[in-house]
């Protein structure tokens, strides 16, 4: 027997090129939660830069790090060198839910702002607890639920919240963004060596930083603030972690108003969890289940006592950074680097330097490859089954445009009046109603397609009895925790179900309940 022990390598040359394409990804959403927190909250930089920034500086590392040991050893039990690491990071949707829920009304309604920030605490540790808690429920859920709904939900979710708005805003500065989005497809879709081997993120990252700059010096001084590079050196300082009492500062009388966004939010978190560790299976690592849940819980819990209110959780795109060459080293040097930034408050010094149209082709790049893959690592009989799981994130998405526009102009949907946004062809009830809970919902709607396609009746009928409990709860469906908020979504689940169950009964020999994805 051989005495052999195989040991994979920590760092490829394919990691430069998922590296820089996860470091400006995660930079990215740094630089927005930070600015999130200073002009829309008016928390103090010292509190931002000091306690928020640090804390991130922290968690983030130390996910990265345990997500780099389950790749080594994964990678060293399988004996394979093409193991990717999970990418981790701050989660997007929290950063915009917690500031816009939970903060800035809080500051509005009481001009202070560290009550606010402490609220968004105990809020990120409600959700950790609600994800350690769907740790020991979530590896049931992923067994049973057909793969085809699990990717058609993260498809819709990325295609709409990740790729769209950096799609339009590379299309405002074309001549920059378009360029390096040809890089981007060259390198990582063409398979085609830069020059000198430069990664193709970096790449970019360079070519659009040049053509920025060189515009500047031209006149147009609307791509750059070369102002911006001497406050962002202000910055410049040594931000070490500290441990925060806060979270133990509030009154249980203002904890429970978080419980309304906090529980589906969770849910969510453990939800997209589930979707994530299914798409780095269909990419050929197999992750523990239960290991990530814990591990997202126990980094939202540690953020909240460390002074986060913006929970870390597993990124969507482990395909696409496995896809241009990232094994175990990108996550190790994402995590390590980011820290850096935090601890020395660098973040607005990079994205002063770098424009922000050089980054958005990667996230355009990791929608095309979260899209593809829905349909690449399923059976072709299940792809209207994603196109349904996928609808329900267009809703969502489209509402928050409605939304966004109307609130331009000081007004609402409800000011207006649903029956002239509908005589505008603006159909703003159903986007609403079918958008609400759009990760829970797309994965109820393409489950319950999958398993009619099967003619697995039964577990058809399940899928849309427990939808229907979800829409009775408005876990899905509705615009807010309640008791049957729509009570026609109820309704028709129910309905559905019945009408399943029977045609269950009526099929002739026994119900088959074994998982639909036999593999």
């Amino acid at each position: 027997m051989s005495s052999d022990v195989f040991k994979p390598k920590l760092w490829t040359a394919g990691d430069w090129n998922a590296f820089f394409g996860l470091f400006t990804n995660i930079l990215l959403n740094v630089l927005v939660l930070t600015g999130l927190s200073l002009g829309v909250v008016n928390l103090p930089e010292d509190t931002v830069f000091g306690r928020i920034l640090p804390a991130l500086g922290v968690a983030l590392p130390l996910g990265n790090l345990f997500y780099a040991y389950l790749a080594y050893k994964k990678a060293s039990r399988e004996k394979r060198e093409d193991v990717a690491a999970l990418p981790y990071g701050p989660s997007v949707p929290h950063m915009f839910i917690v500031v816009f829920l939970v903060m800035l009304p809080t500051y509005l309604k009481t001009n202070d702002a560290i009550l606010a920030w402490q609220l968004g605490l105990v809020w990120a540790l409600i959700i950790g607890i609600i994800v350690l808690i769907g740790a020991f429920v979530g590896p049931a859920i992923r067994k049973y639920t057909p793969r085809a709904a699990m990717l058609g939900t993260l498809a819709g979710v990325s295609l709409t919240f990740i790729s769209l708005r950096p799609a339009f805003q590379m299309w405002e500065v074309p001549w920059i963004g378009l360029v390096c989005f040809g890089i981007i497809l060259l390198a990582w879709v063409g398979n085609v060596r830069m020059p000198f081997g430069i990664p193709g993120g970096l790449a970019a990252v360079l070519v659009g930083t040049v053509a920025a700059w060189t515009g500047v010096f031209l006149g147009q001084t609307d791509l750059m603030e070369p102002s911006a590079v001497g406050h962002a050196l202000s910055q410049f300082n040594l931000y070490l972690p500290t441990f925060s009492g806060d979270v133990f500062a509030i009154a249980p009388g203002q904890v429970w108003p978080l419980l309304v966004t906090a529980i589906p939010l969770g849910i969510y978190n453990f939800t997209e969890g589930i979707n994530n560790v299914e798409s780095a299976a269909a990419a050929g690592d197999d992750y523990d289940l239960r290991s990530v849940l814990l591990a997202d819980g126990l980094g939202a819990v540690f953020g909240a006592f460390m002074g986060s209110p913006f929970p870390p959780a597993v990124y969507i795109g482990h395909p696409g950074w496995k896809a241009v060459g990232g094994r175990i080293g990108y996550s190790l040097a994402t995590g390590s680097c980011i820290a850096i930034v935090c601890f020395f408050g660098l973040v607005a010094l990079l994205l002063s330097v770098i424009p922000l149209v050089a980054i958005l082709p990667i996230l355009l790049f990791i929608g095309l490859v979260i899209g593809a893959q829905a349909f690449q690592a399923t059976p072709k009989a299940h792809a209207p089954a994603i196109i349904l799981a996928i609808i329900p994130s267009i809703a969502e998405w489209a509402k928050s445009q409605i939304d966004g526009s109307l609130t331009s102009v000081g007004t609402n949907a409800v000011s207006v009046g649903f029956d002239k946004l509908s005589q505008a062809n603006v159909l703003y009830q159903g986007v609403e109603s079918l958008g609400g809970g759009s990760v829970l919902a797309g994965l109820m709607l393409g489950a319950i397609a999958v398993f009619i396609i099967e003619h697995r009746f039964n577990w058809a009928a399940v899928y849309s009895a427990v939808a229907a409990l979800l829409a009775f709860f408005g876990f899905i469906h509705g615009s807010q925790l309640a008791i049957n908020p729509s009570p026609g979504v109820t309704a028709g689940y129910a309905v559905i179900a019945l009408l399943l169950a029977y045609m269950s009964w009526k099929q002739e020999g026994p119900s088959d309940w074994t998982p639909v994805d036999k593999d």
